[in-house]
């Protein structure tokens, strides 16, 4: 018997159901700080911390089963081939989330409330597409585009975690967390792409929409925690039915036969047990470093990303991911870690900042709001008399603004030369760093790379 179902399951998987058609929507992940690679690093730090507070299931026969539901789902293409990884949580309470770059948790509640397997499917294709589209650090991005820079640079070289950073911002994972509460937006494209990967397949999208439908009309105080995080973006049935008449016909028969048996298996787990709660290499402010560990030796190297390309010295270090939209460029010794996070003395921070949604880009309007953050983020920071002046960077138009704040070295102040220049859709900007006694020594040099700019976009 074990060697027919093998075969019978083999043969499912081998006749994959028809694919969408162009009908369909377009769906991919907003602008993101982060990388790739470092949702993958976050996710793994924070399901550590999941596992060490929450009853995770050991049973093998669940997680197995869950699992194989799951690598079902994340063998379409629309999954991006993230390390998924899918695990229970021993807990009544109906809930799902999915970490970044893979670590999806259930709570043994939902398959108790699921009235059929593709039910359950539904919730795991809803929860792989947040992954899938970058959600959860979509939204940090977002809401942090100012502070993440010096942030992403702690967990490079303070010897701190990258959740660790975040929870300095004040981002957890606890229940509003950003990277687990998303907008309607989102929720409405997890549906989207959720259903595609439902009916590649073999499971019919609606039971998907008919679950959280369910769920909503629970409604009250018993209005379960899943609706908190995930709100309904309204019309889910009609959105759902409405994708589908794009999709090729094709049978949707792909339910395995053991969902009552693992139903039954859930309903004897033992009651968990209460959840347990959880709980620098560089050197802290100080005197400014020796001039020859921090000034440029004059030769440089190309760094290069997805939406900017620069030079940069040669003995200075590239603290970020070829694939973020973001960069620090410094000598280790001209870092300092600070209260909130690593603080540069000496160096560059590229990235891109991104105007309210709907709004069009404007090169002085925005430069004005990017300040205004970068005060808010250091209250010691104003700009010089002379305000912004005008320049050309890769053949663009941009602004060069001169701002003085307080130096991580005791007793100096610092030179921040903001330089912005407008995109289609974001602002690049990039801020040159340095002590203003030492800043004649650096001017040259950040001309250079200022000079070496060149954009993708």
């Amino acid at each position: 018997m074990r060697s027919v179902f093998s075969l019978l399951l083999s043969a499912l998987l081998v006749v994959a159901p028809a694919l969408p058609q162009a009908k369909s929507r377009t769906l991919k992940p907003g602008w993101n700080i982060f990388s790739k690679d470092q949702d993958v690093q976050l996710g793994r730090e924070a399901a550590s911390q999941v596992e060490r507070e929450m009853p995770v299931v050991r049973d093998e026969v669940l997680n197995g089963y869950l699992t194989r539901l799951g690598q079902r789902l994340v063998a379409a293409p629309e999954a991006d081939k993230y390390p998924y990884t899918f695990k229970w949580v021993n807990d009544p309470n109906i809930n799902a989330f999915a970490l970044p770059g893979g670590p999806t948790y259930f709570n043994t509640g939902l398959i108790l409330n699921a009235d059929n397997e593709g039910q359950l499917v539904g919730v795991l294709a809803h929860e792989i597409s947040h992954v899938a589209l970058r959600h959860g650090t979509h939204q940090v991005s977002k809401a942090n585009a100012i502070k993440l820079p010096a942030m992403l640079l702690g967990a490079v070289v303070g010897g701190g975690s990258m959740l660790g950073q975040l929870t300095q911002l004040g981002i957890g994972l606890g229940a509003n967390s950003l990277l687990l509460k998303y907008s309607r937006d989102a929720e409405r494209d997890a549906d989207l792409l959720g259903a595609r990967m439902m009916a590649r397949a073999g499971y019919n999208p609606l039971e998907m929409a008919r679950f959280f439908e369910k769920l909503e009309a629970q409604g009250g105080q018993r209005m379960p925690q899943f609706l908190s995080s995930h709100p309904n973006p309204g019309n889910r049935v009609q959105s759902v039915e409405n994708e589908i008449r794009t999709f090729s016909r094709q049978d949707y028969n792909a339910d395995s036969g053991e969902f009552q048996r693992m139903k039954a298996r859930v309903q004897q787990l033992p009651k968990a047990p209460a959840p347990r709660q959880g709980g620098g290499n560089l050197p802290s402010g100080g005197a400014p470093p020796n001039s020859g560990e921090v000034l440029p030796t004059g030769r440089f190297k190309e760094y290069r990303a997805n939406d900017f390309s620069l030079r940069h010295p040669e003995n200075w270090e590239a603290f970020g991911d070829q694939t973020s939209s973001s960069v620090t460029i410094a000598p280790r010794a001209g870092l300092r870690q600070g209260q909130n996070g690593v603080q540069i003395g000496y160096g560059v921070i590229v990235s891109l900042h991104e105007p309210p949604q709907g709004r069009r880009v404007d090169l002085q309007r925005d430069t004005q709001d990017l300040i205004r953050q970068l005060q808010q983020s250091n209250q010691d920071m104003t700009p010089a008399r002379e305000g912004a002046r005008r320049t050309t960077v890769d053949g663009r138009q941009a602004l060069i603004t001169t701002l003085y704040s307080r130096s991580p070295f005791e007793g100096q102040r610092e030179v921040d030369m903001l330089v912005t220049m407008a995109l289609p859709e974001r602002l690049l900007y990039l801020v040159f760093i340095g002590p203003e006694q030492d800043f004649s020594k650096l001017q040259g040099t950040y001309e250079e790379m200022l000079r070496s700019v060149r954009v993708s976009q």
